[in-house]
């Protein structure tokens, strides 16, 4: 597995394992399933892990958790974030979660971006995944609280870098815009963009990217299949974008570019995983996977080799922007 090396971020191996699913997203994944996806990931060359609080509950945390438990700490990379702290729920245990996730309501979450919640946090972090240090954090989906997570709560995880708790420290989110002033105002070392960055969504292009790659500032690619339109060959009916039911028009745009990928060889899900990767910095694309098979199968999307005609013909056919990201590898 080809690793990416960024001034101020771990070297993260190109494809990285999103564990949300292990925190039953959607629906229930089994213990079994839950490890078979971390140990294909793992054998296929995967050494990068991202997970949170919110996954489940803590669920996704635990679960990675156990399953990284007998491999060498100094060989792979952990992200967990902060800004929703879990607070205990005893009334509600007897119902399920109403956040996306198949896992009883035992716990609430609380935004909480304080020094003091960022660092309850992490310390629940720490013990659900049974590690002395996390590698990355991330302010965690802080839309609606730039006043706090811009100040007290990025102060706090400075501290926590500072002291050597954390290696790089930044922010991921569903837009561009703010993960542009995070990079611009605060002293970041990595972000996570997801779904702006992909076949269908070009928006982290036009400030986020250029922005980040001139400060050094690391950018991990997520959500590239936008939910669901670009993770089949064809688009299927009722397919799902950003969280919803895809427009006629976003369906249409997925369809003819399936179709140019087919014309070169190329599946349209082996293009929406290379497609991020055009940009030298970005350091890492973030897949799910539910168990084992999924893992093999993102990590065999890979190695797809997609020629440069490709991007040439949806640039030239008005399917992709003119211009970066161009098709270079930053790999080492």
């Amino acid at each position: 597995m080809r690793t990416r090396v960024c001034p101020r971020s771990p070297v993260l191996t190109e494809l990285g394992l999103g564990a949300a699913q292990l925190g039953n997203l959607a629906r229930v994944t089994s213990d079994e399933d839950a490890r078979g996806a971390v140990d294909s990931a793992w054998e296929s060359g995967v050494r990068y892990f991202d997970t949170a609080p919110h996954y489940g509950l803590g669920l996704s945390e635990r679960r990675l958790g156990a399953a990284l438990a007998r491999r060498p700490r100094e060989e792979y990379t952990v992200s967990t974030k902060v800004g929703r702290l879990l607070e205990p729920s005893p009334e509600t245990a007897h119902l399920l979660d109403d956040g996306g996730f198949a896992v009883p309501a035992a716990f609430r979450r609380s935004w909480d971006f304080s020094r003091d919640g960022v660092l309850r946090s992490l310390e629940g972090s720490l013990e659900r995944l049974g590690l002395d240090h996390i590698d990355v954090v991330y302010l965690h989906d802080p839309d609606e609280h730039w006043q706090a997570a811009s100040t007290t709560g990025f102060d706090a995880l400075v501290e926590l870098r500072d002291q050597g708790v954390v290696k790089a420290v930044g922010a991921g989110m569903n837009q561009a815009a703010m993960l542009t002033e995070f990079v611009r105002h605060c002293d970041t070392d990595i972000v996570m963009v997801a779904g702006r960055h992909t076949l269908l969504d070009h928006s982290a292009q036009a400030e986020l990217l250029p922005l980040a790659r001139e400060r050094g500032v690391g950018v991990v690619a997520a959500a590239v299949y936008n939910s669901g339109l670009l993770a089949a060959p064809r688009p299927p009916a009722g397919a799902g974008y950003d969280y919803r039911p895809a427009s006629p028009e976003l369906t249409r745009r997925a369809t003819a570019i399936a179709d140019v990928c087919e014309r070169h060889g190329i599946t349209l899900p082996e293009a929406a995983l290379a497609y991020p990767l055009l940009h030298p910095g970005v350091t890492s694309v973030v897949l799910g996977a539910r168990d084992a098979g999924q893992s093999r199968t993102n990590a065999d999307r890979l190695t797809a080799c997609v020629p440069d005609a490709l991007w040439d013909e949806l640039t030239a056919l008005g399917l992709l922007p003119e211009g970066p990201p161009t098709p270079t590898r930053a790999a080492v």
